[in-house]
């Protein structure tokens, strides 16, 4: 086989390897959110994702602890809202770039979490009202881990 020939191949090759396997950049920027119908903090927080890039499907339900607890999200890491991002689990009102950081990273965990609903935080911006420092935690198996970042 000719050299072009060879590189024409491989180049189909590539092309359907990424087809069969959407776990590329983009599709790790999809976002599935469970949250309130009613929860405005939540809706900040999904334009938030949306400004930085994100691809946000929005669930709205009645009740979204049954999804929490599907997930895996510890009772004490618990706020408003989850959302899936692939395989990893985000509760919270967590930064995008450290949605992006773990996304990069593939850290052997469930997911990361903004426990509560710190002020500051995106989403939870309020006008003339400094910012709460808060940690971004890691959980899995139904625990808190380390400590993810802080802000």
């Amino acid at each position: 086989m000719k050299l072009g020939a060879m590189v024409a191949v491989l180049l189909v090759a590539i092309g359907v390897g990424w087809l069969l396997f959407p776990n590329t950049p983009q599709a790790m920027m999809d976002a599935t959110v469970y949250k309130s119908p009613s929860c405005g903090c939540c809706t900040g927080w999904i334009e938030h994702l949306e400004r930085e890039g994100f691809s946000v499907e929005v669930k709205d339900i009645a009740d979204v602890s049954p999804i929490k607890q599907r997930l895996g999200v510890p009772d004490e890491a618990a706020s408003c809202h989850t959302a899936q991002f692939g395989e990893y689990v985000v509760e919270g009102h967590v930064p995008a770039e450290d949605i992006r950081r773990m996304l990069k990273e593939k850290p052997a965990i469930d997911g990361i979490a903004a426990p509560g609903m710190p002020v500051g935080s995106p989403g939870m911006e309020i006008p003339g009202q400094p910012a709460e420092r808060y940690a971004v935690v890691t959980f899995t198996e139904g625990r808190i881990g380390r400590t993810f970042a802080n802000h």
